[in-house]
């Protein structure tokens, strides 16, 4: 029967290094992981960073539009044998707040 974990992340970032390595490394399915903001806005998490972030042009600065609203949510579902795995991904990916289904 599959199971679920569930973490938040500060930043999309974060979330989508996460999604990488659990498809990558752990080899589990992209459909079977969706990310979502926590609260019914947009979120591109809660921190500056990615594109958001000013880069290496001089006069460049952060962006103001940036969707601040929120930690971003990233749900895996995945087969018995693979929790520690995927916990362990989340967690060094920077997830707060696992929860398990």
């Amino acid at each position: 029967m599959p199971q679920t974990l569930t973490g938040r992340f500060e930043t999309r970032r974060e979330a989508e290094l996460a999604i990488e390595r659990l498809v990558q490394q752990e080899s589990l399915d992209r459909q079977s992981i969706s990310v979502l903001p926590v609260g019914k806005d947009n979120s591109a998490g809660t921190q500056i960073s990615g594109s958001d972030q000013p880069d290496a042009h001089a006069g460049s600065r952060e962006r103001e539009d940036a969707a601040l609203r929120g930690p971003v949510q990233v749900s895996v579902s995945f087969p018995e044998g693979r929790a520690e795995a995927v916990r362990q991904a989340l967690q060094e990916s920077g997830a707060r707040d696992l929860s398990a289904r």
